[in-house]
């Protein structure tokens, strides 16, 4: 029974990775599981210098998910290099950075840091503000995607994932702006905006009065988001959202994607990755399915 599988140059022991953002730079989680079990890490959003984030609140419940408002807090990519890298490297488990900014040359030179280091791959978050363009996101269009990627793309020789925004009217569309500009594979879905209201102080319960959904209640979103990139575009494409068991993976595997990201999961239950894992296998063993690849994209539409 084969779970290994090659994303975008990536060779992974199974298809099961975890979200940029819900898993730190993996110190805290690797109290609670086997990092080397992992098909692979990606690290929590990285920009060039370091980031304080959102006033609190920045996170809260809803049904069936969490919504955040982080604000993409984090250390900058040198504290990155210096202190988390070297740690993550014992495991010898892939590397993946998730790398965001606030500008396309921040873009740039974040990358061309990155290319660098002794990292297996970046994932490149355009749900970050473009500051230079109203503020809309650079993910928003194929225009905007295609834009960034393309910059990036010139000074980054290691494979290049970009993960998509679902708060567009066509995922597609940018999905095809960062394989026409060169990305070996895309990432989808990011968090869903929303919002929630205390009905009391009536006043939105984020200090930042919106955020990003994310849990079970968003999985049936990316599934149709993943099925229809796939359908537009021949890159490999990494399937997030929602997922916090085997048949949730499973489902986003028929829909087309080659590997799937644990998000929200990590918050349930730490160990929800590894569960993922054991459950994909069992619905191999259960279903006499040889190879995992078998299934990528194997829905039969009605």
């Amino acid at each position: 029974m084969k779970t290994e599988i090659n994303f975008a140059g990536i060779q992974m022991k199974n298809p099961v990775t975890v979200a940029s953002g819900t898993f730190g730079y993996g110190r805290e989680m690797a109290e609670y599981i086997d990092l080397s079990k992992l098909g692979a890490i990606i690290t929590k959003g990285t920009f060039l210098k370091p980031r304080a984030g959102n006033k609190s609140p920045r996170v809260c419940e809803t049904a069936s998910g969490m919504m955040n408002a982080i604000g993409l807090e984090n250390p900058g990519i040198e504290h990155f290099a210096e202190e988390d890298l070297p740690w993550l490297k014992q495991f010898g488990t892939p590397i993946i950075l998730n790398v965001g900014a606030s500008s396309l040359d921040e873009y740039v030179e974040v990358c061309r840091f990155a290319n660098k280091l002794d990292i297996d791959a970046v994932e490149l978050n355009l749900s970050c503000p473009n500051v230079h363009a109203g503020c809309m996101a650079f993910g928003v269009s194929y225009e905007g995607v295609k834009e960034a990627t393309s910059a990036v793309r010139k000074v980054l020789d290691k494979p290049l994932i970009v993960k998509l925004t679902p708060n567009v009217t066509d995922i597609t569309l940018p999905a095809k702006g960062a394989e026409d500009a060169g990305a070996d594979a895309v990432s989808a879905i990011n968090t869903v905006l929303a919002m929630k209201i205390d009905v009391k102080k009536r006043k939105p319960i984020l200090a930042n009065n919106t955020g990003g959904l994310s849990g079970p209640a968003i999985k049936p979103i990316g599934v149709r988001m993943v099925y229809q990139i796939a359908q537009k575009i021949k890159i490999p494409v990494m399937g997030l959202g929602g997922i916090v068991t085997g048949e949730d993976a499973v489902e986003y595997m028929l829909a087309g994607a080659k590997c799937v990201s644990i998000g929200c999961g990590n918050f349930i239950d730490p160990a929800t990755s590894l569960n993922v894992i054991e459950q994909i296998e069992e619905y191999m063993k259960e279903n006499k399915v040889e190879d995992i690849n078998e299934i990528v994209g194997g829905v039969t539409m009605n």
